[in-house]
């Protein structure tokens, strides 16, 4: 379903330097949608260039095998954009995306993307750090999958789904929301989601992981953290 383009992209980090009429003005110029749960919004090796903003909802980068399992790479939320690469490289996409949640989504023209980017240095500047970050989080996942253990893995799983959810507040401690699914993180770490439970239910008898209603609650960051750090070795 199409919505008109009456909505806002003031949730959207990326416009932050803008001011509140240039976003209007883009907004007016995005195509709308809304996307229910599990609906794909594109493929791999689709020939679209646009880039996507993500008002409501949560999006998940996926891949396939040869043999059909899923790869999952990241689950994004609202206030966050994806879609960029193809629309500066010109390039068929990388990945596919599929709507976990009902979701709320922009789509801006490649052409637009580049009026706007180039015309606004700022925004070019937040486009190359987040791109930036992209590529050291794609060094660090490609060694542990080629130097850690299927158990280590799903170790720096958490870890890194706990710094995400950590709070300035208590930095000792996060909570993860919702409890990340087995099957989801086997996916994400190449391993079975038996060995995930197993995991699990480890981290649970020792106590660094509890589940708490829907969440699961990292006890001592710092603990979990230096558990992952020793098998790697230190920080690469």
């Amino acid at each position: 379903m199409t919505e008109a383009a009456s909505h806002s992209l003031d949730s959207i980090a990326l416009f932050a330097p803008l001011s509140p009429s240039d976003r209007q003005a883009l907004a007016q110029q995005c195509r709308w949608r809304r996307y229910a749960a599990q609906e794909q919004v594109f493929d791999r090796s689709d020939d679209g260039r646009e880039v996507y903003f993500i008002i409501e909802g949560v999006v998940r980068i996926v891949d396939y095998s040869f043999s059909g399992r899923e790869v999952s790479f990241d689950d994004i939320s609202a206030g966050v954009y994806f879609g960029h690469l193809s629309a500066i490289d010109d390039q068929p996409r990388s990945a596919g995306v599929i709507s976990l949640t009902e979701s709320l989504l922009a789509s801006m023209s490649q052409g637009l993307f580049e009026r706007t980017v180039t015309g606004h240095p700022q925004l070019a500047l937040d486009i190359m750090r987040n791109m930036a970050a992209m590529v050291r989080r794609s060094t660090e996942r490609i060694m542990d999958l080629s130097t850690l253990g299927a158990n280590n893995r799903v170790h720096a799983e958490i870890l890194r789904l706990a710094r995400a959810a950590r709070t300035a507040g208590d930095g000792a401690t996060a909570a993860i929301s919702p409890i990340p699914v087995h099957s989801d993180i086997a996916s994400r770490v190449s391993t079975t989601r038996e060995t995930v439970a197993r995991v699990f239910g480890e981290l649970a008898k020792s106590g660094l992981v509890q589940r708490r209603s829907n969440q699961l609650f990292v006890s001592d960051f710092e603990k979990l953290e230096q558990l992952v750090e020793d098998v790697r070795g230190g920080e690469y």
